[in-house]
């Protein structure tokens, strides 16, 4: 029976990352909508209320019923969530003097106290919180402060349920993880035997009782999550899968060949489908970016429902979905703003009546490279770098030509082999070059140029919810812009992308 820790997410840009730390500590966890009615089983050791960018006193802010959570099941408010358990007992909440944010020392500390005993006086800690807890019920103990938060941590007598102004989760707390430890090992009592061997036992059992001998396709796309979705797969179902890898024509260059001849060397049964002339011919005219994406998408669909036509007595599409997909397809407070399609959870599935699998949809990206290095993935995939699933089509601004594709093709693998080259690529998360819709003046030689822009775009994360723009060497920059000058015709101009994630995103378009 596997423990698990049950995170309610208030929408906290946070909420991901709480989950993130817990299951480093080798503990399951999960995150629901503050809304769900249920969740609690005998497997559930803990739950924890997270941040919200809601004060208490907000119309609609969060306020689930939680009184069946208080003595049966220990309880951790972080942030909004330390401040609705003070609010639901009678104590004041009131928006801060000033906005707290940013780093703070924990001063005052209770050694005798099972969450936070054993971090270190003056230790630091991370604050962001618009509304600050002023005065707190008579069985509420304090148990941390700073020098402008009396209130920066507490304990309810008689319960095990704990609150903390501070974010726990985040890296500029020193002692954070510390803290988690204690709140998952010590006052939860889970045991920590959740790891990637132990998951991948799971899931084959499970894979394998769901499925049976059905047969079951899958769509590979060249990526990490697709591949270890496909390893899963195999392991569990073996001769049964059946994975088509379709060239879209809107590939790196020599990659469809490259993954595919991996993939067979993997022991994969793959179809693989040149199919690029019709994407290419289906996108001519299309600018607008969701507008590709969707013919993209559809398109896909339909080549997909021709191979899949082909194989006999399908009953299971198998999909590589992870847990950042679900979370975002689930929002808290209903459909969130939409920043572009996403190429997972649906689509395919309500066309082709098929039952769906998606054996890795409670991982995140990090956890599924682990697993792929448990099934044996090679690194070829698993340290490869995020790749959008409508491929150059979004680093290509504009209508989409085979010459427009071939000139961003070619300056793309100059980068990508020059970071590789310089043993950059690993310390990158993602990185890749964006053709310009634009033309620029230029000299080469005597002549007078005037060609196309490319932009470099190189970022650092650890998941791709946010990221930073990568600090490559200059000397680096100046070398690639040269040969992509040098050796790409059509291309005068290269220039850096030094935006962060937010507010721009990681893809251009």
């Amino acid at each position: 029976m596997q423990e698990k820790i049950i995170i309610l997410d208030f929408g906290s840009q946070y909420t991901q990352l709480i989950a993130r730390r817990i299951r480093e500590l080798n503990v399951y966890c999960e995150i629901y909508p503050f809304s769900r009615e249920k969740y609690i089983d005998e497997t559930v050791k803990g739950v924890i209320l997270s941040g919200s960018p809601f004060s208490v006193y907000d119309k609609g802010a969060p306020s689930p019923e939680i009184s069946f959570l208080r003595n049966s099941i220990p309880l951790l408010g972080i942030c909004y969530g330390a401040q609705y358990l003070v609010h639901l007992e009678g104590g004041r909440v009131k928006p801060s003097v000033s906005r707290e944010y940013g780093r703070a020392n924990l001063v005052d500390i209770d050694n005798s106290d099972p969450l936070i005993g054993n971090v270190s006086q003056g230790s630091q800690v991370w604050m962001s919180h618009g509304d600050s807890i002023i005065d707190v019920p008579e069985n509420f103990e304090v148990i941390g402060s700073t020098s402008a938060v009396k209130v920066a941590a507490f304990r309810i007598s008689g319960e095990k349920t704990w609150g903390i102004q501070f974010h726990p989760e985040v890296h500029h707390t020193a002692e954070g993880k510390q803290m988690l430890k204690n709140f998952v090992y010590d006052i939860c009592g889970c045991s920590g035997e959740w790891t990637p061997g132990s998951f991948v036992e799971s899931a084959v059992g499970k894979i394998k009782s769901e499925v049976g001998h059905d047969h079951v396709i899958l769509g590979l796309s060249g990526g990490v999550d697709s591949t270890v979705a496909a390893s899963l797969m195999n392991k569990a179902v073996g001769k049964n899968l059946t994975c088509i890898f379709v060239d879209n024509g809107l590939l790196r260059k020599n990659e469809f060949r490259n993954v595919l001849d991996s993939y067979f060397q993997m022991g994969l049964n793959v179809i693989g489908v040149d199919a690029g002339k019709r994407f290419i011919d289906s996108l001519e005219g299309i600018s607008d970016p969701e507008l590709k994406r969707k013919t993209i998408g559809r398109l896909f669909v339909e080549i997909f429902e021709e191979e899949a036509g082909k194989i006999k007595d399908v009953k299971w599409l198998a999909q590589g979905t992870i847990y950042p997909d679900v979370i975002e397809s689930a929002p808290v407070n209903g459909p969130s703003a939409k920043i572009k399609s996403h190429h997972n959870v649906g689509g395919l599935p309500d066309k082709m009546k098929l039952k769906v699998i998606e054996p890795l949809r409670l991982l995140f990206k990090d956890e599924v490279r682990r697993v792929g290095a448990e099934l044996g993935v090679p690194d070829l995939f698993l340290k490869r770098h995020p790749f959008p699933g409508p491929g150059l089509a979004v680093r290509l601004l504009g209508e989409i030509t085979g010459k427009r594709l071939e000139i961003l093709r070619e300056a793309d693998a100059i980068f990508i082999e020059g970071l590789r080259r310089r043993g950059l690529y690993d310390e990158v998360w993602q990185a890749g070059a964006v053709l310009l819709p634009v033309q620029s003046t230029g000299v080469m030689g005597d002549e007078r140029t005037y060609e196309n822009a490319v932009v470099l775009r190189a970022v650092t994360s650890s998941d791709g919810m946010t990221a930073d723009w990568a600090r490559l060497p200059y000397e680096f920059l100046a070398e690639i812009s040269n040969e992509i000058i040098n050796k790409v015709k059509g291309i005068n101009r290269v220039v850096y992308d030094i935006s962060s994630k937010p507010p721009a995103t990681i893809e251009w378009e």
